[in-house]
């Protein structure tokens, strides 16, 4: 029987120590409701520390990906505030075993979201709209790993940089957001670039896939949570040297951006 809050010290431990530990799945057989309860163990380890719970990301959301890993619906992890970088900021990639940056869309809820009632309408709950990087960093060697042994990792959660929020009504006043051009950008040069609709074909279907897991697998949803919705193009290698910055550009949302180096401003 697995003992989910042992396992979870173990990539805790990764993250605190900065080193790869082998799969979980290479030692017990982990379902992913037990994927799910490491993940929470590890999340009460992060807040008994005094870190707080900010947000939610889904991970799987591109069709291709999903397909890849052999599974049919989106995973989620958890976003804390040590893992925010602020827009324009640094980030200690020394705390990092090798991370990698995508670009994204996140949402901010201005109410509660109630995943057990069923007349919820997760939209309406949406109070800005922003354009987003997430850096991720498997715990596992070599960036390998199943689908248990990701979601026990909280999903690869490393980091997140949020850009200037706009109004959610005003933007979709405007805005076709399934359909918005996206590019990453590493010290001037694309390296990445693709569409929102790479998310679940529109993003804004991200905010009924989270509504669904958090009634399933747990995560709160109040107000003032921060969502991301998923990657809007493959991710790239995050150098970590210092003074590299990375841009995020959503058609019509604007740019984020950071750097890398030295402790996080």
């Amino acid at each position: 029987m697995i003992s989910p809050p042992a396992l979870a010290a173990v990539l805790d431990d990764a993250v605190t120590g900065v080193t790869a530990v082998p799969q979980l799945t290479h030692s017990a057989p982990i379902t992913l409701d037990d994927a799910y309860a490491i993940q929470r163990a590890g999340i009460e380890r992060r807040t008994a520390r005094g870190d707080a719970v900010v947000g939610v990301k889904l991970g799987l959301t591109s069709r291709a990906k999903a397909e890849q890993m052999g599974v049919s619906d989106v995973i989620v992890g958890v976003l804390t505030e040590s893992m925010r970088v602020p827009a324009g900021g640094r980030l200690d990639t020394t705390t990092l075993i090798h991370p990698r940056v995508e670009p994204e869309i996140a949402f901010r809820l201005g109410s509660a979201i109630d995943p057990d009632d069923p007349a919820c309408d997760p939209l309406a709950a949406v109070a800005g709209i922003a354009p987003a990087l997430e850096i991720i960093d498997s715990r596992y060697r070599d960036f390998r790993f199943s689908l248990p042994d990701v979601v026990a990792d909280n999903t690869s959660a490393a980091g997140f940089v949020i850009g200037d929020w706009q109004p959610a009504d005003e933007v979709l006043g405007r805005l076709d957001v399934a359909d918005l051009a996206v590019t990453l950008g590493i010290d001037g040069e694309i390296v990445e670039s693709g569409s929102t609709g790479a998310i679940l074909g529109d993003p804004l279907e991200a905010l009924g896939a989270v509504t669904r897991m958090a009634a399933r697998y747990g995560p709160a949803l109040p107000a003032g949570t921060i969502v991301l919705a998923g990657a809007a193009t493959a991710a790239a290698a995050l150098p970590t040297g210092n003074g590299t910055t990375v841009t995020a550009e959503v058609a019509g949302l604007g740019t984020v951006t950071f750097e890398t180096g030295g402790a996080a401003a």
